[in-house]
Parts: C-alpha cells; sequence; structure tokens
C-alpha cells in the first residue's frame, strides 16, 4: 500500500507540474495578445480620446516612449502634428502609406507624430500607428491642443 501511495503522490506531482508549464507557456501568448491590442488615451484636459495601436515595430517604440506630454499644431486642417524628437522604428514597414481619418501616424522625415482629421494622400516616410477607437472630432479644430498620451490602465 505505501507504494502504491508514494506512485500516487509521485503522479499527482507530475500532473501539478504539466499544468502548471503548460500555463506558464500559454503566459507570453496572452502577454502578447494584448500588445496587439494596446489601448492609449489622449487627454486634452475636457476631453479623453481612446486609441488602438497596431502591432508593429514603430507602434510599439511609441508606446515605450509613453507618458508623453505634447503640443499638437493644425497642418492645413488635414492633421495635427507635434515632435516627437526622434524617428521610430519602423523595420519591416512599407515606405509609404495612405491616411484615413482619425490614423495615428508618424512622419519620419521630420519625426513628426502625424494625427489624421481628414484623409490624404499616400505620401512616402508616413508610417501608421494605429487609431481613435471613436469620436475624434475635438481634434479639427483650427487650434493648438496641449494633450497627455499614455498607455490606458
Amino acid at each position: 500500500m505505501k507504494l502504491f501511495d508514494k506512485c500516487l503522490k509521485g503522479f499527482a506531482a507530475s500532473i501539478t507540474t504539466v499544468g502548471l508549464l503548460v500555463a506558464l507557456n500559454a503566459l507570453p501568448a496572452a502577454a502578447l495578445a494584448q500588445e496587439k491590442h494596446m489601448k492609449i488615451t489622449f487627454d486634452l484636459g475636457h476631453t479623453v480620446l481612446t486609441a488602438t495601436l497596431d502591432d508593429s515595430p514603430a507602434a510599439r517604440d511609441f508606446a515605450r516612449m509613453l507618458p508623453l506630454d505634447l503640443t499638437l499644431s493644425d497642418y492645413h486642417g488635414i492633421e495635427k502634428v507635434a515632435d516627437l524628437g526622434r524617428t521610430l522604428d519602423a523595420t519591416g514597414m512599407p515606405d509609404s502609406y495612405a491616411p484615413n481619418a482619425g490614423d495615428i501616424t508618424q512622419y519620419a522625415p521630420w519625426q513628426n507624430l502625424a494625427i489624421f482629421v481628414k484623409p490624404f494622400q499616400k505620401s512616402r516616410g508616413l508610417v501608421r500607428l494605429g487609431q481613435f477607437d471613436g469620436d475624434f472630432s475635438v481634434l479639427a479644430a483650427d487650434t493648438t491642443l496641449n494633450v497627455t498620451i499614455s498607455i490606458s490602465e
């Protein structure tokens, strides 16, 4: 009987170890799944906008910079821009992009964050980072806006 109990305990320990290993292996996948849908906020003081970053090297690089306090300036009524101070990692990204209204991008040659309030033509050096989740019309105002961009909790 003692041998049976010993074997049973060993079997139970093996099952527990296998279950733990399976659970641990699932953790990185779960973390990656969350990363693919990273939510960020744009706090304008009177309004908070939510956006979703893409799963791309440039978007992950941008997320590592957060939180950021920026001043968004109007650029020809088509986009809001702010200097990021450096070019994001665009490894493997297309060399041009045609933005839609609500797209969050970087114009790499000028190191600008470029948030499109209207669609625009395909432009070389434009790298998509993500898009707004809902109404972003407050950004269309022909004014300078102070914003804090951060990762959603």
